[in-house]
């Protein structure tokens, strides 16, 4: 797309200059990550400000009383001329600000200040009214005072929040001399009011907080006014430092993601004399771009592996000029930086001499040729020469110009003087970029012959996933779905021609043969003979059809030129992220548990019923032998039944370790391969057995549900809360159906349970006390739970206990859901919480039921941890696990 402007200044007036492709592709306004971090940071700080004034009541009444006793040497008159000045300005620098902005026609910026300001007094309204009717007696006191006429200040300040999130909003701030006033106001204000005595000072930090918190909330919901240049603004640019452009035209991008982003805008440039330009423009935006997943990787991996923070602009440009002086001068084939410059205090260019090549993404595959991945090579083998890393050698970033030269570009995020690490992970990066378009052997047969066989061997280590960049890995997933769906395609189809082949043979056989009664042995030992057979041909198409993934194809490659190479990861990772997950829960889960465990006499432990805690017990050690025989029922091979009761007592140290609802998954599943299972069929009978014991849990919710609604009730109708409960499940169903993200998302997930488990689910069939046996095993397993629970409670009862058993077999299984949803081993806290909650909702005292909650979870959970322990080494050194 063109646009024709007339061209200042040096620009002859009979050229015109064109931008092609710019302006339709800004936005209006932009979200930016800055704004969002602020927010963040101002919720944080106020929950800060409101616990301190919670817990530390004495620290915030003895500044009160400094406070005081300093004011009273104050001058009555300066106190007096100060609040008036104050008032005044307070009200009048908001308004003159606004006319300056509306002269110089910045109206939606007002717009935006304004809707901050009434979001602000929204605000502070809600904390007045809950700080005044719920809050507690501690934050009150902290944020109010008693006023002279009686009563108590305000907690936060109705004018004074509005007006600073109206200046915040505005851009007051970012001008010096605005800044400066708007700051000797607040001051002067909040110096008045204390003195005065109509506030506190936590008072006035939670106005503060809020009016500045709200504020980048606005501005990060409604988007700020996009400032980033557009293509007559780099015209401009180009003229003052000496060039005179003709056109600029936008080169077609990929699209951004988090690595990428920040590569800023390209343009080729023509001039009036002379060879074209390559123009790229970087803006606040698009270096912002990525910023929570570079911040998350900062977190997860160790420092040394993370790329530098770019903190400015300025930064930025200068480390692109200095890394494109250094890949030069290292003799490695980079484009020349001839020209940078500002373009206004949002953006920088960089000027670069014209390659016109195209990317290795981009070219045929005949055309990358052995020469030139060599030649690609040589030019990391240069750089590497100077300990440069150049951190991003995807595809996209190696360029092939018409002669076949290969040049290096994108040098903004390397560094220079790195480490043996980074270097090692550049050639990581490079041999998988090469391996994705030439194929592993050719990539590596390359590096070996330019770098040598010691640089390539000693990559090994970083050859995985969490080195490489973003778009690497993505790829590298791609792939692994569709050779995952090529080897089940396989497997599928041989099944399918060995069934065939069993049923011409049979046919044949039954044809040659005189019509007789059939022997039972005889068919018992064919049908035997036919899954031998089937098991085979299953076993031999997997093998056939099973791919290496590239990753494992470049080792076996490097491991053929140097056998004793190190091929043990190197850790790149400081956390997992399952780790963080589950440390923030498991440390938001003790406190809630110790909470429970203080508000527990040691009294009420000692008077409780030990009859009924001896029933607890042993129903809690009953849950493992209804475990097993839900988990046998589902596989028609033969295990030993207490074998697997002894590796469901070893579930019980796994799922301290890991999510209850994955690390009994894993559990399972290895156990059955260790006793003979294939792989495939072990976990098809645990998706089998989780799929159904999923079902019966929602069915016994729901029955349970109704019988608890109609207990109290002469006819047989359920409450409304069951009914409502049904019309909200039944809705969110309606919703997933209608979204069509959703409903791929949930159809996917399903379709590969499916897959596996259906035909799984037929042999089960086929042996009705095998499927006895697991339909038995899940309702005993349930039924134990229950009245393991329900025992615990009356043995903190006493006889008083009034609620039913369906009424808490309703509020196990909501609890368990819940448990196995959380993200915390073994759902703690969430199902403490959720049981606690579920039995007060039913009627029973919260003396009764915060005890007898901590009494079940310590019989079939933390009791069970030792016992699961030895358990599960037994079964390790006997090779069962």
């Amino acid at each position: 797309m063109g646009q024709d402007t007339q061209p200042p200044g040096e620009a002859r007036p009979d050229v015109p200059e064109r931008v092609s492709g710019d302006e339709p592709l800004l936005a209006a306004r932009v979200h930016r990550p800055s704004d969002l971090m602020r927010l963040l940071a101002g919720v944080l700080a106020i929950a800060v400000v409101l616990a301190i004034a919670a817990f530390a009541h004495g620290t915030t009444s003895g500044l009160e009383q400094d406070i005081n006793k300093g004011a009273v040497g104050a001058p009555d008159v300066f106190v007096k001329i100060a609040g008036l000045v104050s008032s005044i300005a307070i009200l009048v620098l908001p308004v003159a600000f606004a006319i300056e902005r509306l002269v110089k026609r910045d109206g939606l910026r007002i717009a935006d200040g304004v809707l901050a300001a009434v979001l602000a007094h929204g605000v502070t309204l809600a904390i007045d009214l809950w700080v005044a009717k719920a809050a507690p007696d501690t934050i009150q006191d902290a944020l109010t005072q008693p006023a002279s006429g009686g009563g108590l200040t305000d907690p936060v300040h109705n004018y004074l929040a509005p007006v600073i999130a109206y200046m915040t909003a505005v851009g007051m701030a970012r001008r010096p001399r605005w800044r400066f006033s708007l700051w000797l106001v607040l001051l002067l204000d909040a110096f008045t009011m204390l003195v005065a005595g109509y506030t506190t000072a936590f008072s006035i930090i939670l106005t503060v907080l809020i009016g500045w918190t709200v504020a980048y909330g606005t501005l990060y919901a409604v988007g700020s006014p996009n400032v980033r240049p557009t293509g007559q603004t780099l015209l401009a640019g180009l003229r003052r430092v000496g060039f005179r452009p003709v056109t600029a035209l936008r080169a077609e991008e990929m699209p951004e993601t988090a690595e990428s982003g920040d590569r800023g805008r390209r343009y080729l440039v023509t001039l009036e004399e002379g060879a074209p330009l390559d123009v790229t423009v970087v803006d606040r935006e698009q270096q912002a771009h990525g910023f929570f997943y570079r911040l998350w990787r900062r977190i997860t991996l160790r420092t040394v592996t993370t790329r530098r923070s770019i903190v400015s602009l300025r930064q930025a440009l200068e480390q692109e000029a200095l890394l494109a002086y250094a890949a030069i001068a290292a003799g490695a084939n980079a484009p020349k930086l001839i020209a940078t410059s500002e373009l206004g205090p949002d953006a920088v260019m960089l000027v670069y001499e014209h390659i016109g090549g195209r990317s290795l993404d981009s070219l045929d595959d005949d055309e990358v040729t052995d020469e030139l991945v060599r030649s690609a090579w040589r030019q990391v083998r240069a750089l590497q020469s100077r300990r440069i890393a150049h951190r991003r050698l995807s595809g996209d970033a190696i360029l092939v110009d018409r002669s076949g030269r290969v040049f290096l570009t994108d040098l903004r995020g390397g560094e220079i003087a790195a480490g043996d690490l980074v270097l090692r992970m550049d050639i990581a990066q490079f041999l998988t970029t090469l391996g994705l378009r030439v194929g592993a052997e050719r990539a590596v047969a390359a590096a070996v012959e330019v770098l040598g066989p010691d640089a390539v061997a000693d990559c090994l280590p970083l050859l995985q996933p969490i080195a490489l960049s973003r778009s690497t890995r993505a790829t590298l997933r791609r792939l692994a779905r569709e050779r995952s769906q090529r080897e089940r395609e396989a497997v599928l189809a041989a099944s399918e021609a060995a069934k065939r082949e069993r049923e011409r043979a049979k046919a044949a056989a039954h044809a040659g043969l005189p019509a007789a009664g059939a022997d039972p042995k005889a068919e018992k030992a064919e049908k035997k003979a036919d899954k031998k057979a089937e098991k085979r041909a299953l076993d031999e198409a997997l093998d056939e059809a099973r791919e290496e993934d590239l990753l494992a194809q470049i080792r076996r490659q490097v491991l053929l030129i140097r056998p004793q190479a190190p091929v043990e990861p190197v850790r790149l990772e400081r956390i997992k992220p399952r780790t963080l997950i589950s440390m923030i829960a498991g440390a938001v889960a003790a406190y809630f548990l110790l909470s429970q465990i203080a508000r527990t006499p040691l009294s009420t432990i000692g008077e409780a019923d030990w009859r009924w805690v001896a029933a607890a017990v042993f129903f809690s050690s009953f849950s493992y032998v209804a475990a097993a025989m839900s988990l046998l029922g589902f596989v028609p091979e033969r295990v030993g039944f207490w074998r697997t009761v002894v590796a469901q007592v070893a579930g019980s140290f796994v799922k301290i370790v890991a999510p209850a609802a994955v690390g009994g998954v894993a559990l399972n599943t290895r156990f059955l391969q260790r006793a003979g299972v294939r792989p495939g069929l072990a976990v098809a009978s645990v998706g089998a057995s989780q799929l159904f014991g999923l079902g019966a849990h929602i069915l016994l919710l729901l029955s349970f549900g109704y019988l608890t609604g109609t207990e109290k009730s002469q006819s047989f109708t359920p409450s409304r809360t069951v009914i409502a409960g049904l019309l909200t499940v039944a809705v969110l169903v309606l919703v997933v159906t209608a979204i069509p993200f959703m409903r791929k998302f949930v159809s996917t997930r399903l379709r590969s349970l499916f897959a596996g488990v259906v035909p799984r689910m037929l042999d089960v069939l086929q042996r009705p006390m095998k499927l006895v046996t697991g339909i038995g095993g899940m309702l005993l397993l349930t039924g134990a739970f229950v009245l393991c629970l329900d025992a615990s409670i009356r043995a903190f009862g006493h006889g008083n206990v009034s609620i039913s058993y369906a009424s808490v077999a309703v509020v196990f299984l909501a609890g368990n859901a819940l448990g196995s949803a959380a993200p915390t081993p073994g759902g703690v806290g969430a199902v403490e919480g959720a049981l606690t909650l579920g039995l007060v909702t039913v009627g029973l005292p919260f003396e009764v039921a915060t005890p007898a909650v901590l009494l079940y979870r310590l019989l079939t959970l933390w009791l069970p941890v030792l016992p699961g322990w030895i358990c599960f080494n037994w079964l390790t050194k006997r090779e069962a696990l």
